[in-house]
């Protein structure tokens, strides 16, 4: 009964650890994603750079992972090479390694401090409290830890296992590698691991064993997460995995070789494993950083690139996807109308997935890319042709009045994402093209207005297809917020850009139209997912049919007095 309390409370602590961890990325996400993407985006060329920028975006997000998973992004759509990638997730590793230094000091007595700032400053900033709250938790849950396996030190099972892993090390580094990709955090783990070896229950020697196989499943992670991704994005947490993987074994099978002077990395055991795990993360660094190149290769002899479609072949998966229009029920408006609300669900993903790689053409994008993207237009043209001609047929039958207003709001919902589709084909992804051929580069703050910009209206695009399907009343009235928020965002813009061109900023001069174009492009493709929350809110009463109603009535009144 006492062993099952012990561990009942030590995984309630290392949940609370996952969740902290968590809970600081996506604090630190929200709070500057877009500046953090920047950021990525600058790594490229230098391999010491690339490195570095990986190892401060690490240390910001608390976790090697997210970083990987941004920069195989930003290989598969051209912005950064696989080596450049390789570099950054060297640099993250080693960052991630930082975290694990720092937070496995007794920090404990800024935990209250933490808790009541960080609750404080999350009333009114939301993502900048979350961080604070979730460095408190990480502490707290540390803490915990350590009273929850303070008991196991008499423990007669212990010493069995204990002896049973220090004698079998493959098993243990399987054991720690298998624990920290089932978790998910590499930074956890190594955390968890530190805890136990500080309380006197992991015992040195073992704990190298695990601190090995954390380092090694870290680096499974990402390859696990991007294993459905374009051809680019998986090699590069592949490459990483090579590294690590490598040099983990052959640091695991030389601690066979020779004893490991571990009095050298610390006076106790917690901080011999925390000091032995940055030093494995900078010989890392400095052994593989000169060979990213050669693992690029090597990469892409084991991923190699999918081969060219046939002429007059469909080239992206959307285009070849069957349509939801289902005319065997076409008498029936109900079923109909349903089978007319999934094919405009179906149309919005294929405008999302043309909107989305918009920010890295206007970086890196080549001409083959853009005229992929371009090519989607057609299939959302085709669909948005069926989709009208498909409810007109329906509404020669016999409707309901309910039935015929939802017929009206989805034909026009079906021209609308039709619309935002020629926005992006032939208004963004002809300026991407521009801007590539006149080898042009948008100010740093240029860029980073238009990537808030853009996250915002992805945002708001599946928000917009999320009350399509679920009629949802808030998140509609949401909408109609974001896109007065939207409309306020553009007009800032639109002066903060007018005050880089007076102050003779050459970039900005260069990219001016693009600029403001685009801008307006965003803008007019947000508004556009917004109108399907006005027939709800106008039935809810939520939004009168004229705006101007109530004002006409002010002007009315003086005049009548």
């Amino acid at each position: 009964m006492q062993f099952s309390i012990i561990l009942l409370h030590l995984a309630g602590a290392v949940m609370l650890l996952l969740w902290a961890v968590r809970m600081v990325r996506t604090g630190v996400e929200r709070a500057c994603g877009p500046a953090l993407r920047d950021a990525l985006r600058q790594a490229r060329g230098a391999r010491i750079r690339s490195a570095g920028v990986g190892t401060v975006l690490a240390v910001l997000l608390q976790s090697s992972t997210a970083v990987a998973i941004l920069a195989a992004g930003f290989a598969a759509s051209g912005v950064v090479s696989v080596s450049a990638g390789l570099a950054i997730l060297l640099g993250a590793d080693l960052g991630s390694a930082l975290v694990v230094q720092v937070l496995s000091f007794d920090l404990s007595w800024l935990v209250p401090a933490l808790i009541l700032v960080g609750g404080a400053m999350a009333l009114k900033f939301e993502a900048r409290g979350r961080i604070l709250m979730g460095v408190a938790f990480v502490l707290l849950s540390l803490h915990m830890i350590g009273e929850a396996t303070a008991p196991m030190r008499q423990s007669t099972l212990l010493p069995l296992v204990i002896s049973y892993l220090r004698a079998d090390y493959f098993t243990a580094f399987a054991a720690a590698a298998l624990f920290t990709w089932l978790i998910h955090s590499s930074v956890a783990a190594i955390l968890l691991f530190v805890t136990l070896a500080a309380q006197g229950v992991l015992p040195v020697e073992v704990g190298l064993f695990f601190i090995l196989g954390a380092n090694c499943g870290g680096a499974l992670i990402a390859v696990w997460l991007t294993r459905g991704d374009a051809v680019e994005a998986r090699r590069v947490p592949l490459g990483n995995l090579i590294f690590r993987g490598t040099t983990a074994l052959a640091a695991l099978f030389a601690l066979q070789a020779v004893t490991f002077p571990a009095h050298l990395f610390g006076v106790t055991e917690g901080r011999q494993l925390v000091n032995l795990h940055l030093a494995f993360n900078m010989v890392l660094v400095i052994c593989c950083l000169p060979f990213t190149g050669t693992m690029e290769k090597l990469a892409t002899l084991l991923i190699p690139d999918r081969p060219a479609a046939k002429a007059g072949e469909a080239g992206d998966l959307m285009s070849r996807r069957t349509s939801a229009l289902d005319r065997t029920v076409m008498r029936t408006p109900g079923l109909a109308l349903a089978s007319a609300t999934r094919e405009l669900l179906r149309v919005g993903e294929v405008v999302e997935v043309m909107l989305r790689p918009v920010m890295d053409f206007f970086d890196a994008g080549t001409a083959d890319q853009i005229r992929q993207a371009q090519k989607l237009d057609e299939e959302v043209n085709r669909a948005h042709t069926e989709i009208k001609l498909y409810i007109a047929e329906v509404n020669r039958g016999s409707m309901s009045a309910a039935e015929a207003q939802r017929g009206i709001e989805l034909t026009d919902f079906a021209i609308n994402l039709e619309r935002a589709g020629d926005i992006v084909a032939k208004n963004l992804l002809v300026l991407a093209q521009e801007l590539r051929d006149k080898n042009l580069r948008f100010s740093r703050d240029g860029w980073s207005e238009l990537a808030g910009l853009h996250n915002r209206v992805m945002a708001n695009m599946q928000l917009a297809l999320n009350v399509l399907v679920s009629s949802d009343l808030e998140s509609a009235r949401q909408l109609v917020v974001e896109k007065e928020r939207m409309r306020r965002l553009e007009r800032m813009s639109h002066d903060r850009h007018l005050k880089r061109l007076q102050s003779g900023m050459p970039q900005s001069i260069d990219t001016s139209d693009i600029h403001l174009e685009a801008v307006r492009a965003l803008k007019e493709i947000n508004s556009l997912m917004a109108s399907v929350a006005y027939p709800l809110l106008t039935q809810s009463g939520d939004l009168l049919e004229s705006r101007l109603a109530r004002g006409a009535a002010e002007v009315r009144a003086p005049a009548l007095a």
